[in-house]
């Protein structure tokens, strides 16, 4: 059997299964491990499934995510340095846009010491929390106020961010990857996400490690207009190493966030 068609049929056949170990496979095709893993790492690379210790599982497609409240008691102290690292990108003088999250709320947690910047939201968590910093002046976008998250979105968002031209943008998403960018479950969240990311100069998007490799299903943006991603320790050497073959810098906030950039 040639190597590219069994390779169809390894994809074919984790797509009903969910997930397979390596002996596994070996013994279904009737070849060495080796192989095996050597047929997994070129499909990985592909995108179409991913390794695991092993064996390998179907690539994650992502179709909701926890509501606001859940989101935001979970994965807290990685979050929390995610955030803290993210803040130390930005500068005296800049100007930003921060979308809405929880991730994205823990950056804002850590810049309130600044002066001299600009802070574009539609998120009224992060407009409260920079509330009382002087040395920020913060624009909030206008627009539909979705109760449970405390975000704005909508048209007047929109038009609001298309007028706009920032530094950097930080931008958060239930699901980015290496070959399909940022993607999103929900057609209604995208336009505000795009315009953002068409604003800034330079796009910083950060994710806990749960939304690396993942795949929703409308595009955001793709990967090229990505500059930096930063996420946890948590996440897979083999993820990092694609993001970077994208031309993507990844930055484990875990591991650097203590340190000065």
């Amino acid at each position: 059997m040639l190597a590219a068609e069994r390779k169809k049929l390894i994809i074919e056949f984790v797509t009903q299964q969910k997930m397979a170990s390596v002996p596994e496979l070996a013994e279904k095709f009737d070849v060495h491990e080796a192989t095996i893993r050597r047929d997994l790492a070129e499909i990985e690379k592909e995108g179409y499934l991913r390794r695991i210790h092993g064996g390998v599982v179907l690539e994650e497609e992502v179709s909701f995510e926890p509501s606001f409240s859940e989101r935001s008691t979970e994965r807290i102290q990685e979050k929390r340095e995610i955030g803290k690292l993210a803040a130390a990108y930005i500068q005296k003088g800049d100007n930003i846009i921060l979308d809405s999250g929880t991730t994205t709320l823990h950056i804002a947690r850590n810049i309130t010491h600044l002066t001299n910047i600009t802070v574009i939201t539609n998120d009224i968590n992060i407009a409260s929390e920079l509330r009382n910093c002087k040395g920020i002046k913060v624009i909030v976008t206008g627009g539909v106020l979705y109760h449970e998250s405390f975000m704005l979105n909508g048209l007047v968002t929109n038009d609001m961010l298309r007028n706009v031209h920032v530094h950097k943008a930080f931008i958060g998403t239930p699901a980015i990857h290496a070959k399909y960018g940022i993607t999103h479950f929900d057609e209604q969240l995208v336009s505000a996400k795009a315009c953002m990311i068409e604003a800034a100069k330079e796009v910083i998007v950060v994710a806990d490690h749960t939304k690396i490799g993942g795949v929703s299903l409308h595009t955001v943006s793709p990967i090229k207009n990505i500059d930096i991603l930063i996420t946890g320790s948590e996440v897979s050497d083999s993820q990092i190493a694609k993001f970077q073959d994208a031309g993507i810098e990844v930055v484990i906030a875990q591991e650097k966030a203590d340190h000065q950039i």
